[in-house]
């Protein structure tokens, strides 16, 4: 996909479009710097202080990695942390307490020892963008840009490791430099290989790539949104539930259309139409715009089309709000559960929407 190419140098975490700091351009090249389109992220030698881990962000990280999604990974017990522990403990035969007892975390480890965090160096490909630093509000504004991209690299880096902003600060400080070639600790997402999907007109290994998503993932025989946990269910062949994700689902005004359907098809790094005639909340004064794709697009990384007319399951430029506000009726993931379930489902798959 074509984006625009803005290049800002080194921002403060604390500052999304800071100034560069001069000092900060006399760090030394790392490997990361000497290949300009590396997406890759090298661990950083540093001689930064011991990290003592949370136990909650720990286990965040390791659902994230078994496939059922914490959602943002904060360090933060709330809903979709416990909903994310409901699911491992249903799918591992464990009691269903969403409490993170002795046993889930011994299944969650499974004889392995993974560290929350990492200490990486910020690669150039990635550091360099491109992003949109006066991201517009309007949509008609919007659809003037060629590309919906990140407004800056903490927004990038953010869902890069399935997290914040905010959490970048809490993890490193307000005062610590990012961009290409410096240390930076991040929640333990691991790189995935370069993704190879065939023919790719619209950038979408890139993009999973960004992700940190393997294009490889369990093939669903169907999948279950479930309005009573706020969840997206996948099931395989042999009915056992093989990962699951938080979801935001309809509202007062467009409720969550309940009954079975079908995926009718993926688009990913879509062209979104908006139409404000098909939202309650948007003065029908505004004309309908067609929008470029991008994270930041209202549908984000990828539509999911369903055979209900107008209903789809989608990304986000909000990953922080999933389970937390109401959608216009469809279903809406982070953009890295979005691209997972993307590469989960296909024409054909039976998608149960129940209360």
């Amino acid at each position: 996909m074509k984006l625009i190419t803005i290049l800002p140098c080194l921002l403060l975490v604390a500052g999304c479009n800071a100034p560069p700091d001069k000092e900060a351009d006399q760090a030394p090249a790392s490997k990361a710097d000497v290949d300009a389109d590396s997406l890759r992220f090298e661990d950083a030698k540093t001689d930064a202080a011991p990290f003592t881990e949370p136990p909650t962000l720990r286990a965040q990280v390791l659902l994230d990695h078994l496939g059922f999604s914490p959602g943002v990974i904060d360090g933060k017990e709330g809903q979709s942390y416990v909903a994310a522990l409901r699911g491992f403990q249903k799918a591992r035969g464990l009691e269903e307490s969403g409490k993170l007892d002795a046993a889930t975390e011994q299944a969650l480890l499974q004889g392995r020892s993974i560290p929350a965090t990492r200490m990486v160096v910020i690669p150039a490909g990635f550091a360099k963008g491109p992003f949109v630093p006066a991201f517009p509000k309007d949509a008609a504004d919007q659809a003037k840009l060629p590309a919906l991209g990140y407004r800056n690299l903490t927004e990038a880096l953010a869902e890069r490791f399935h997290t914040t902003p905010e959490t970048l600060v809490a993890l490193n400080s307000p005062s610590t430099l990012v961009g290409a070639g410096r240390p930076f600790r991040v929640p333990n997402i691991p790189d995935v290989d370069v993704p190879t999907t065939g023919e790719d007109p619209r950038g979408w290994n890139d993009t999973l790539e960004r992700l940190g998503v393997a294009p490889d993932q369990l093939a669903a025989a169907k999948i279950v949104v479930d309005k009573s946990e706020g969840v997206l269910k996948v099931y395989d062949e042999g009915e056992k539930l093989v990962a699951q994700f938080p979801a935001t689902m309809g509202s007062r005004h467009d409720p969550l259309p309940i009954g079975t359907w079908k995926i009718q098809g993926v688009s990913r790094n879509p062209d979104f139409h908006y139409n404000p005639k098909l939202f309650w909340d948007v003065s029908n004064d505004k004309d309908a715009v067609m929008l470029k794709p991008g994270p930041n697009s209202p549908v984000g990384v990828a539509w999911i089309d369903l055979s209900k007319p107008h209903y789809g399951i989608h990304g986000t430029s909000e990953p922080h709000t999933i389970g937390r506000a109401e959608s216009h009726g469809c279903v809406r993931l982070t953009n890295w559960d979005a691209a997972r379930v993307a590469q989960m489902v296909k024409p054909g798959t039976p998608a149960i929407f129940q209360n």
